[in-house]
C-alpha cells in the first residue's frame, strides 16, 4: 500500500485555509498548474475530491472538510514536536475567534478572560459582518463566532449555537442631557437616539416598541458597531440604544447614566461552533465557562 504524500497533503491544507488557488500559490511561489497538480494527485490517493468551485471561489467538499481536520492536527503536532525539541517553551496552541462587530466588546473580552495571560494560547480575533463569519466557520479559518442571534442550522451545514447570555436593553446618555430624567415616551419625544443599523434584531425591537408608544423619534445616528456607539453617548451626541454591558467603565464612572430599560427588548450573546470531529480543546471550557451566571 502507497503512503500518504505530506507535501501534497501541506499544499492542500494551504489552499484550504486560503480558500483562493491564485493566493496561495502567489504565497508559495508555486505556478498555478502545479499547485493544481499536487491537489489532484492527493484527491487520487484519497479517491476523493477534496474542492467544489463556486465561482472563483474553493469550498470543501464533505471529505475536504475531513482531510482538513486530519492535517491541522498533523500539522500541529509537527509544531509542537519542533517547540518541544527545540526548547522554545511550551507549545502555543491558537484559538481564532470571530465576532460581530456590532457585539459588545466587553462581552468579547468577558468571554475571552479564562485565556488572556496564558503564555500556551495565542487568541486570533477577527470582527466583521455575520455572513463573512460564518462563511469563515463554515472554512474552518475560525474556531468559534460570536453572534448575538443563533446560526442557522441544515443537513449541509451544521452549526451550533450556545446561548451565553442574554441581556436588556437601555436608553444612555449623559447626565447633562438626562437630567432629572423622565418617562420612556417623554424621553423618546424629546431626545435624537443613537441607533443600531435596521438589520439589526435590536433594532427591530426598538421599532416595534415606538409603534406600540405611537412615537417616531428623531434619529441621531445609525451606528454598525458597539464601539462607536458608545463614543457617540460619551459626546452626547443622543440616546444611545444599547446593552448596559458595552458602557460598563462609563456608567460605573457617571459618564453616562441608564435612562430607562426598554420593555421586551433583550440582546442574546452566543457562541457558534461547527461540528467537527477534531474541535479545539480550548473550545469547551471557555463556551462552558461563559454560559455560567453571572458571566457579563
Amino acid at each position: 500500500m502507497a503512503h500518504l504524500n505530506y507535501n501534497h497533503l501541506r499544499y492542500f491544507w494551504a489552499v484550504a485555509h486560503d480558500g483562493n488557488l491564485t493566493r496561495t500559490a502567489e504565497r508559495l511561489n508555486l505556478s498555478q498548474s502545479a499547485l493544481s497538480t499536487q491537489i489532484r494527485k492527493l484527491e487520487e490517493r484519497l479517491g476523493h475530491a477534496l474542492f467544489e468551485r463556486r465561482g472563483r471561489q474553493l469550498i470543501l467538499t464533505e471529505a475536504g472538510r475531513i482531510a482538513l481536520d486530519h492535517a491541522d492536527t498533523i500539522f500541529a503536532a509537527g509544531e509542537e514536536m519542533l517547540d518541544t525539541l527545540q526548547a522554545e517553551g511550551r507549545a502555543r496552541r491558537a484559538l481564532r475567534v470571530g465576532a460581530l462587530a456590532t457585539l459588545s466588546r466587553n462581552f468579547t473580552l468577558a468571554f475571552l478572560r479564562p485565556l488572556l495571560g496564558r503564555a500556551d494560547v495565542e487568541i486570533i480575533l477577527r470582527s466583521g459582518g455575520p455572513a463573512e463569519l460564518m462563511q469563515a466557520l463554515e472554512q474552518l479559518n475560525l474556531d468559534v463566532v460570536l453572534l448575538n442571534q443563533p446560526a442557522a442550522r441544515d443537513a449541509m451545514t451544521r452549526f451550533v449555537s450556545q446561548k451565553l447570555d442574554e441581556q436588556g436593553v437601555s436608553l444612555v446618555g449623559t447626565p447633562a442631557r438626562l437630567g432629572p430624567g423622565g418617562a420612556l415616551a417623554d424621553l423618546l419625544a424629546r431626545h435624537p437616539v443613537i441607533l443600531p443599523t435596521p438589520e439589526s434584531g435590536l433594532r427591530s425591537g426598538f421599532e416595534a416598541l415606538c409603534d406600540r408608544l405611537g412615537l417616531r423619534p428623531q434619529i441621531a445616528a445609525e451606528v454598525d458597531d458597539m464601539a462607536m456607539m458608545r463614543l457617540l453617548a460619551r459626546a452626547d451626541a443622543g440616546l444611545a440604544v444599547l446593552p448596559p454591558i458595552v458602557v460598563t467603565d462609563e456608567l460605573a464612572s457617571g459618564a453616562l447614566v441608564e435612562a430607562q430599560r426598554l420593555p421586551g427588548i433583550v440582546e442574546g450573546f452566543y457562541a457558534v461552533t461547527l461540528e467537527r470531529r477534531f474541535p479545539n480543546p480550548l473550545l469547551r471550557a471557555l463556551v462552558h465557562g461563559a454560559a455560567a451566571p453571572g458571566v457579563a
